[in-house]
């Protein structure tokens, strides 16, 4: 009988991704990073809350991402905490994207960022933004839920 590796904890998510947006397509994109980026993301020290993928070139940007440096990186190197990082993704990849965000009105968002294999990915989606009134009806339908499986513990 084979072991299940059970998936890492993430090492940053953004809850607020699936608020505001439907989710309609998921990709999973390898990150450039410099060492001290590295370090500091094996600490816990990463957030996507304000982040943005976007496209240029033909080449995907994550824009925004917040990675608070160690105290203990080197001191010969200038860490910049917002810097741009550059999304490794396989040219149909980008090229599906780069159709949906300019031919059909699509976002991408950053979801999470986890480790796999030892190396940092990150998680995006392709999404459409939600309406006022689409936020509340997920809200109501989160809360009857809730409320749905409070009632059957009762009995």
């Amino acid at each position: 009988m084979a072991k299940e590796k059970k998936p890492d904890k993430p090492i940053a998510e953004n809850r607020k991704a699936r608020f505001d947006y439907f989710i309609e397509d998921r990709y999973e994109a390898g990150l450039s990073l410099e060492g001290w980026e590295v370090k500091a993301m094996r600490a816990g020290r990463a957030n996507l809350t304000e982040a943005y993928v976007y496209l240029r070139n033909a080449e995907a940007f994550l824009i925004g991402a917040h990675v608070t440096p160690l105290n203990t990186t080197s001191t010969h190197v200038h860490a910049d905490p917002t810097r741009t990082r550059k999304l490794l993704l396989s040219r149909s990849e980008i090229d599906h994207l780069v159709g949906a965000v300019e031919r059909r009105g699509y976002t991408i968002v950053p979801l999470d960022l986890h480790w796999k294999g030892g190396r940092a990915k990150l998680d995006i989606g392709l999404a459409k933004g939600k309406k006022q009134h689409d936020k509340r009806a997920t809200e109501k339908d989160r809360d009857w839920q809730r409320d749905k499986v409070r009632f059957l513990k009762r009995g």
